[in-house]
């Protein structure tokens, strides 16, 4: 790891330990996956207090990206905060320059040093994001060299947004609209032309009264319920080849390096014979979350969120119950379904009429309480980490599992999840 003290010489080296990271998805104008803001938060407890939360990133960093920059953030953009001292280092060695934007902090000045080493690192291939309300004044001149100009549409006036957007756009800047947490502020960007969103408004159920699933998703509910209720292989067999489509898109999904099979399965029953009751149930799970007329389109972070945290929840259960076999299954369950009131727009408590489950699973669900409603509740807060921050540390001391622990299972969700959303749509 790199040493981020040299500027400072009182400064204690930092270590990876202390620190947690969160990873907010950035959508295009279609809703699809464009990116993902990395945020790290330093562990506020031990004898290496880290306040500077920015130098903390640094550090992450470094590590994250010793540990494969892939992992973090798959095939999207990666979006990272850095300060003046931050840009001053050799850190960037370690980031793979045409899939990071470094986003500037609000506090940075627009020195001439800072504007040469801008222009160096964009020379080796790096863009720049700057938040909106600091590109004017002293800062304006930083505007020249960045990409991306980022605005918070959830606490900025709309007649302010108004007025600074075409400005930006005139100026040939890619705005990406903030803390975008309802629909309302979604439609509301994307009439004013920004470009991509990041906040979790796609993630928000919006109950309406008398949705029907789709046909595919009744399709799936029935041979969940068929494979739930220990029908035969033949019988489920028959019932997959009933809908072309879904059995095209179970091969697909069986296929992926997520599964992790040693040979390329070819047909319905070997895919039932090599998967087991308890895999096929998880990957018609994810079908719900991959309708084929859905691709491209909003359910990408719907179904890249849920594989994340069904999972996330699936490695932090298998480490803290090693000896309980099924508590992975529940808890891979779980992750999944807790986003189903979104995915159906309707209300958890008529999707568990309809869909039965055990009393652990649907307390999680209902109530975030018991075991799998505490792995639930931390896999919310890292998602939500600029907000839920505070609820990680006192999370991870209740479940007895470190931070250091807690980001290489993230590490190792996030790549699954991206195999699993690469073959999926």
């Amino acid at each position: 790891m790199i040493d981020l003290s040299a500027n400072n010489d009182g400064a204690p080296k930092l270590r990876v330990h202390e620190f947690y990271l969160g990873r907010q998805p950035i959508l295009d104008r279609n809703q699809a996956l464009f990116g993902y803001e990395l945020l790290f938060r330093n562990e506020p407890v031990g004898p290496a207090l880290i306040t500077d939360e920015l130098s903390a990133t640094a550090a992450v960093i470094a590590h994250a990206s010793q540990l494969g920059m892939e992992r973090t953030i798959g095939d999207a953009r990666g979006f990272v905060n850095v300060d003046a001292d931050v840009l001053m280092t050799d850190i960037f060695a370690f980031l793979p320059p045409q899939r990071v934007v470094l986003e500037i902090a609000d506090d940075v000045v627009a020195t001439p040093a800072l504007q040469q080493r801008m222009q160096e690192l964009a020379s080796h291939g790096f863009q720049f994001a700057l938040h909106g309300d600091h590109a004017q004044g002293q800062n304006a001149a930083l505007l020249p060299l960045v990409q991306y100009v980022k605005m918070d549409v959830h606490h900025t006036p709309l007649s302010t947004l108004m007025q600074l957007a075409p400005q930006f756009h005139q100026q040939r800047k890619k705005l990406v609209a903030e803390k975008v947490e309802t629909r309302e502020e979604f439609k509301n960007a994307l009439d004013l032309g920004f470009d991509y969103f990041q906040g979790y408004y796609f993630s928000k159920p919006v109950i309406m009264s008398g949705k029907k699933l789709s046909p595919s998703q009744l399709a799936v509910m029935e041979l969940m319920t068929l494979v739930t209720s220990d029908a035969d292989n033949p019988e489920i067999e028959r019932a997959i080849k009933r809908d072309v489509s879904l059995a095209l898109n179970l091969l697909r999904l069986v296929n992926t390096p997520a599964v992790g099979a040693r040979q390329r399965i070819d047909s319905l029953g070997q895919a039932l014979t090599l998967l087991g009751r308890r895999q096929l149930q998880r990957w018609l799970q994810i079908m719900l979350y991959a309708e084929p007329s859905k691709r491209g389109h909003s359910m990408t972070p719907l179904l890249m969120l849920a594989t994340t945290r069904g999972r996330l929840l699936e490695l932090l259960a298998t480490k803290l119950r090693p000896r309980e076999p099924h508590a992975a299954d529940v808890a891979f369950t779980v992750g999944i379904m807790s986003l189903m009131d979104t995915l159906f727009g309707m209300p958890m408590y008529e999707i568990l009429g309809q869909i039965p489950v055990i009393d652990s699973v649907a307390a999680a669900l209902l109530d975030r309480t018991g075991f799998y409603g505490e792995l639930l509740t931390l896999a919310e807060s890292l998602e939500r980490i600029e907000e839920l921050d505070h609820q990680v540390l006192p999370a991870l001391r209740e479940l007895a599992i470190s931070a250091e622990e807690l980001v290489e299972l993230e590490l190792a969700a996030f790549e699954w999840s991206d195999n699993v959303v690469r073959y999926a749509l």
